[in-house]
């Protein structure tokens, strides 16, 4: 692991990283130090989905008021730096505020009012703009493909990913889910100014999120209703003094008076002289189900079954790479001219319309469902779905088919990326052999038995190898997805067990 403090240094390491492994994807773990299991989730989800993770340790001046914290915030570069080094990043970047700012006069970059003036931006007036002026340039400085931060701080999530859309850098911004302690209470590395008694006092924070969203599980979307009983549960504890409890849209931060999909319930409040917050998201929408796993697990046999045994849409990824390539092909576009099908694939609009087991495809009002079947369009979809264009539009509209749920969708990356909040996630595996042994089954159905079984092995063996380490969209099974080895199962075996899970989880909402 290396450590850098100068802008300089960072430049030249990126540069000579860049030049050595053009194809790597970098991924960016911004923090103040004072690390924690918090921060410690950021760099194993970046290091599980990027093959280079640069972590920021910078204590923001900027971020800070006059009357808050900064002379007395936790530092302790020593012990951050042994955790980044088992944690295997491998470059930290740790300058001084000289090296940040190195004029009294600075560019300030400022986010839309509406979303700073709320939640915590009532109290704090300039912290966001201190937030967006640093982040922007620490993501001008690596320029990453991912950048992660926490869902606790979720203003600033929100209000970061305005600023990549806005601005148009091609960056994602992951948001990773709040890990907590063993009482609830959300990690911070505010936490260790609490006392024992305080830190008892805090739990309460989470505790009265869960009445909340107890609450609107029972249904009662209205905001009224909700933050009603979170207050109710907050009053059992006299010494934390209540700072807000709002509930508002999750992206653009808006106060909600009801809930119609989505919402963020949130809370900030002081346990002594502490400043804590915390948050949950509430979702009013059907579920999503995704499904992920290797080639020739089975998933989209499966999954289009299980849509159909929900009444839920199967939202099949394939069949949109597919509209985009006929689109591709129909066009006279050339295969590697990758700007006109950006273009083109930026422009598009595609429909899945319920029809029996199958959707039928329509792409800017055609139907392709057989058109997408052909010869021609097989052989070059493959070329057409690894770029990253082509990703990164198909991704955005798979998501606005998620927006209101009722989904089955299967893939690589299903669950980790396209619907990391998936209310559930399967990982379908098969072995080696038994994927082997079914391709060979099929094969020999349709005739075809100049292939040997040792040959399919090694096949998949190195497709399982490519689509693990692929730049875009890589294989991952999501922490917290449920694996199915169907090595001796049936289809019908599959479907039973993901429907009962999927009853189970309906159960518990």
């Amino acid at each position: 692991m290396r450590l850098l403090t100068s802008v300089a240094a960072l430049r030249c390491y990126l540069r000579s990283s860049r030049t050595q492994n053009p194809d790597n994807l970098v991924g960016l773990v911004p923090t103040m130090g004072g690390l924690h299991l918090g921060h410690l989730s950021l760099i194993q989800r970046a290091k599980a989905e990027t093959s280079g993770v640069v972590v920021t340790i910078f204590v923001n001046p900027l971020q800070f008021g006059p009357n808050e914290d900064f002379q007395k915030y936790p530092r302790a570069l020593e012990a951050d730096l042994q955790q980044c080094e088992q944690a295997g990043v491998d470059v930290v970047f740790a300058p001084s505020i000289e090296e940040m700012y190195q004029s009294s006069m600075q560019t300030m970059v400022i986010p839309p009012g509406s979303m700073m003036s709320g939640l915590c931006g009532g109290s704090r007036p300039g912290h966001f703009q201190g937030v967006a002026t640093v982040v922007t340039k620490l993501l001008n400085l690596v320029q990453p493909d991912r950048a992660y931060f926490g869902q606790k701080d979720a203003q600033q999530v929100a209000i970061i990913q305005r600023l990549v859309q806005d601005l148009n850098w091609p960056i994602e911004i992951i948001s990773c889910p709040i890990v907590r302690e063993s009482s609830g209470l959300a990690y911070s590395s505010r936490n260790q100014y609490l006392t024992t008694s305080e830190q008892q006092q805090a739990t309460v924070l989470y505790r009265a999120l869960l009445r909340g969203q107890e609450r609107f599980n029972k249904g009662f979307h209205t905001a009224t209703e909700i933050k009603q009983i979170v207050q109710t549960e907050l009053d059992t504890e006299p010494g934390v003094q209540v700072e807000y409890i709002e509930l508002v849209e999750p992206n653009s931060l808006i106060p909600l008076t009801t809930i119609e999909t989505t919402g963020l319930l949130a809370i900030a409040a002081r346990v002594g002289k502490t400043r804590l917050i915390d948050n949950l998201i509430l979702r009013h929408r059907q579920p999503i189900i995704a499904i992920d796993g290797p080639a020739g697990a089975g998933k989209s046999t499966v999954t289009r079954k299980i849509a159909q045994a929900l009444g839920l849409l199967y939202l099949d990824t394939g069949a949109m790479y597919r509209a985009v390539t006929w689109l591709v092909l129909q066009s006279g576009i050339a295969i590697d001219d990758e700007p006109a099908i950006a273009e083109i694939v930026s422009q598009c609009q595609i429909e899945l319309i319920p029809d029996g087991e199958q959707p039928r495809t329509v792409i800017n009002g055609e139907d392709v469902t057989e058109a997408i079947r052909s010869l021609e369009v097989t052989a070059n979809v493959s070329a057409i779905a690894s770029q990253w264009a082509v990703r990164q539009a198909l991704v955005k509209q798979q998501q606005a088919f998620g927006r209101q749920g009722g989904i089955v969708a299967e893939g690589r990356d299903i669950g980790t990326t396209v619907f990391p909040d998936a209310e559930l996630k399967i990982f379908l595996t098969a072995s080696v052999q038994e994927r082997a042994k079914r391709r060979l089954l099929e094969l020999h159905t349709k005739g075809k038995i100049e292939v040997t079984q040792e040959q399919l092995e090694q096949d998949i063996a190195q497709r399982d190898q490519l689509d693990s380490n692929r730049a875009i969209s890589p294989l991952r099974k999501a922490s917290d997805a449920v694996e199915i080895q169907t090595d001796n199962l049936t289809i019908d075996d599959v479907i039973q067990r993901v429907v009962g899970l999927y009853s189970r989880e309906q159960g518990t909402a």
